[in-house]
């Protein structure tokens, strides 16, 4: 009887230790499994950055080949991908070929006086339309909406015909008033939803504490809202410095910004490619230079406002 009691206890243990090996080896292969399956994802994903950032970097690249290559290898029939030598003459021809700094100085003009303007404008509107309930409000928002659903090429001739009739042709007031015809829209609806995002409580806590509501607004709101007003500025600059059609219609060759001087380049005898990429090269530059100095708190402000809106 002992020695069948302990057979048996023997083959027990030795099925229950095989059923727990089975199912360790079932635990290790459903625990890698799925590892495995994230993984595969994951460098889908990655891959498919790599081929965004390729395409969109790609021109960027070209661009500073272009104007950095002598000349007579930017209209070869075969380019190479890689730079063969590099030059400087492309920069010294973009600035002989036409004044150069006139058009940066207006198209600086013209971009920081619609930032500023929008801004302060922007941000007022945006703070009734997200704090204060008024008869109409609703009808104000999807009016924002639908002015930046018109297509631009659509207004060139009401505008053309209303600064016609308001004198402000061939005038960079002119062009400051018909860029904060779009961007000014976009800046109220940006700005609303980050401060839509702030809660109404800190407002009504600092009033609590003593603060008007103005000084609530400066002391709490507008510290938070920096990241907001930084990212919306740096996007209204864009728009306003890389604006082609309406500065080329509005002002006249003594007027014209740095987009339009780009098409000195182009004549009748050709367009000449790489002193035309030299100038895109340092047109690029306050761009860049802004972008570096306002990057941390663009970052920020590029997620602030997207929870709510």
């Amino acid at each position: 009887m002992s020695g069948m009691s302990s057979v048996s206890g023997t083959s027990s243990s030795s099925v229950s230790g095989t059923s727990s090996g089975v199912s360790a080896k079932r635990s290790a292969s459903g625990a890698g499994a799925p590892a495995g399956r994230r993984r595969f994802p994951k460098l889908g994903w990655n891959l498919l950055g790599l081929l965004v950032f390729v395409i969109a970097g790609f021109p960027v690249y070209w661009m500073l080949n272009t104007a950095f290559k002598p000349a007579k290898d930017a209209i070869d029939p075969d380019p190479s991908l890689l730079p063969t030598g590099l030059t400087l003459d492309n920069f010294r021809r973009a600035l002989d070929i036409a004044d150069f700094w006139g058009p940066v100085g207006r198209s600086l003009i013209v971009s920081l006086s619609v930032v500023a303007i929008a801004i302060v404008v922007g941000m007022l509107a945006a703070l009734a339309i997200s704090r204060f309930a008024f008869r109409g409000r609703k009808v104000v928002i999807v009016g924002i909406l639908a002015v930046q659903m018109v297509p631009l090429v659509a207004m060139i001739i009401p505008v053309f015909l209303l600064l016609n009739d308001l004198n402000q042709y061939d005038k960079l007031s002119g062009l400051i008033i018909t860029y904060l015809t779009f961007i000014l829209p976009f800046t109220v609806w940006t700005l609303r939803g980050f401060i839509v995002n702030i809660p109404r409580e800190l407002e009504e806590a600092a009033m609590v504490d003593g603060c008007s509501q103005t000084g609530a607004f400066v002391r709490v709101v507008f510290p938070l809202l920096a990241p907001g007003l930084v990212a919306t500025s740096v996007y209204g600059f864009i728009q306003a410095w890389n604006e082609y059609l309406y500065a080329l219609m509005l002002l006249s060759q003594e007027h014209q910004t740095a987009t339009v001087w780009l098409g000195n380049f182009t004549t009748k005898h050709g367009t000449e490619y790489a002193p035309m990429m030299a100038g895109a090269t340092m047109m690029a530059v306050p761009i860049v230079a802004l972008f570096l100095l306002v990057q941390r708190k663009m970052a920020a402000g590029l997620t602030a406002g997207a929870v709510k809106g």
